[in-house]
């Protein structure tokens, strides 16, 4: 794989054997069927399952690895986002377990957590991993996993291109700890409050010749909405916006109220970015993008082995964890890369992980029976038999 090729050719600070070994469990993640465990991996490549547990405890730059990757879309409408995501393990020795929330079944339950860092193309609607990192019992007085989160992202957001200032969060990070700690990074938090939050106008008016200026006006009400400057309609959304503060937060912030009717019902949610000058549409956009990052998540525990590590060390837990969001990267980057589908916004994971798997067969079957893959690849009936069994290749 050409992109995978150049990006380890890149990194300077490797040596050949470690450079072909992860050049061989990225590509072996891509085309995996079944479970992404040592021996498996080792069924598609000449490494022993011994081998793969060895060299997983070893530390790689994967962060180095994905931002010489994706060096090259910097020119697009690029925003950050993080959040989290539960991974299942059983076992009572497993660095990091814990009681964690699972979205998938509503409630707090033992496992492991990762926190993940990902770059959104706004408008390729896409995201892509830049950085995970496991999620650790606290353990200092006065902790939280909110400190943890920050300093997930103090870590490594100077990796960021300097064009990239907008941090998206769902509402769980809508707090006053971590909105400072993004503000001091020089970013800008964009995310969720609830419906019930608790903001004050600020005043317009005429203010006294003497004493303390007035700066607040009351309390935002949501059944009023004539004070709301009223931005657009989107598919039957109104996005309403004003400038308000939050007592909470102790600062001003830019809100956008999304209203739509669906029969009887009215539908709302409540937006808000620190950056006052950020456009109301660019706050529904980047919080509508942010979404892409459960992607993320769905599409490397489904196809990329994110759930099927069986190591316990913290180190090999890392290791498994990143080249399987890498791997993932790689897909969408070979996919994006093919001009033919340079319009197209929907990616079938599925479908590239089976032809990758039909690729790697049709060179294996090449070698056993002596002939010339370059041949091979050059032949018009290649790619109709890489695609082979594909969705819409």
């Amino acid at each position: 794989m050409k992109i995978l090729e150049t990006v380890l050719g890149k990194m300077s600070n490797i040596n050949k054997a470690q450079r072909n070994f992860i050049f061989a469990v990225l590509m072996n993640l891509m085309r995996l069927r079944g479970k992404g465990n040592y021996r498996n991996l080792s069924r598609y490549s000449d490494y022993h399952e011994k081998t793969y547990s060895r060299w997983f405890k070893r530390d790689f730059d994967f962060l180095e690895l994905n931002r010489l990757g994706l060096e090259h879309l910097t020119d697009k409408t690029m925003i950050l986002a993080v959040d989290c995501s539960f991974i299942s393990k059983s076992g009572k020795h497993t660095y990091g377990l814990d009681k964690f929330y699972n979205g998938k079944q509503g409630k707090a339950e033992k496992g492991l957590e990762i926190s993940t860092l990902a770059m959104i193309d706004v408008d390729y609607n896409t995201a892509y991993n830049l950085s995970t990192r496991q999620t650790c019992p606290v353990t200092k007085p006065n902790e939280t996993r909110v400190d943890q989160y920050l300093s997930h992202i103090k870590q490594d957001y100077i990796s960021l291109p300097e064009s990239i200032r907008n941090l998206v969060a769902d509402g769980y990070y809508a707090k006053t700890k971590f909105i400072n700690g993004i503000i001091d990074l020089g970013l800008e938090l964009t995310s969720k409050l609830r419906h019930d939050a608790n903001l004050r106008w600020l005043y317009q008016g005429n203010q006294k010749p003497f004493g303390r200026h007035k700066m607040y006006d009351g309390k935002v009400k949501f059944d009023d909405l004539n004070r709301f400057d009223l931005i657009d309609e989107i598919k039957g959304i109104k996005l309403y916006t004003a400038i308000v503060n939050s007592p909470c937060f102790k600062r001003n912030l830019r809100i956008v109220y999304l209203v739509k009717q669906v029969g009887k019902k009215l539908h709302t949610a409540l937006l808000f970015s620190t950056d006052l000058q950020l456009a109301a549409k660019d706050i529904y956009r980047f919080y509508k993008a942010r979404f892409q990052i459960e992607f993320l998540f769905r599409d490397a525990k489904q196809f990329t082995g994110l759930n099927d590590c069986q190591a316990r060390s913290r180190q090999a837990l890392n290791f498994h964890f990143n080249a399987s969001m890498t791997a993932l990267n790689l897909i969408k980057l070979q996919d994006r890369l093919q001009g033919a589908y340079e319009q197209r916004h929907v990616i079938s994971i599925a479908s590239w992980n089976i032809r990758n798997a039909n690729a790697h067969l049709l060179e294996r079957f090449s070698s056993w029976l002596g002939f010339d893959f370059t041949s091979i690849k050059s032949k018009d009936g290649f790619e109709s038999l890489c695609n082979y069994g594909t969705v819409n290749m």
